[in-house]
């Protein structure tokens, strides 16, 4: 299996971004569908901007891509993972300058109204609908060439996720 650790090295040739795995009381993830690529869904994710910490990269993102932060911070990633993108993406997305996205990630929890999530409602929508779903179920909705970060955070973030759900019942 390829290594998807990434380190400051990699910078040079994979942009920056940060994830968020976002929890329900139920311990469920929450996955959005795009709207540029129907049945391609993912966690919220996106570009750090120079000099920004990553977790709030990750709050931003949030805000920026649901329509709402109100989240508890549960867990952060040891390291870096990066993935590489398919050549004909290579070429159109960010002007040919990355191969790929070097991320890093986070757990949250929401805390909020399923009502405060909105996004068609965010200023540049980029997902079409959205639903929650069991943590091992997400890598199945992923496109292809991100799958294998996305299995690797399942992993990675296991303990937190297996003791994340509410045990009494409600959601």
């Amino acid at each position: 299996m390829k290594d998807l650790r990434a380190d400051e090295r990699d910078a040079r040739h994979y942009r920056k971004c940060a994830g968020v795995v976002l929890l329900n009381k139920a311990g469920q993830v929450w996955v959005g569908e795009r709207n540029d690529a129907a049945g391609a869904w993912q966690m919220p994710q996106g570009g750090i901007d120079p000099g920004e910490d990553p977790r709030d990269a990750a709050l931003r993102e949030l805000e920026e891509e649901i329509g709402t932060a109100n989240v508890e911070f549960l867990a952060a990633a040891p390291h870096w993972l990066k993935y590489d993108l398919p050549d004909e993406l290579m070429r159109r997305s960010w002007k040919g300058k990355w191969r790929g996205q070097m991320q890093m990630w986070f757990v949250f929890r929401f805390c909020g109204a399923e009502t405060d999530i909105d996004v068609l409602g965010v200023e540049k929508p980029e997902f079409e609908r959205w639903r929650w779903v069991e943590p091992e179920e997400v890598p199945r909705l992923i496109v292809a060439f991100k799958r294998p970060v996305y299995e690797a955070i399942i992993e990675m973030f296991q303990p937190v996720l297996a003791g994340s759900a509410d045990r009494s019942g409600s959601r």
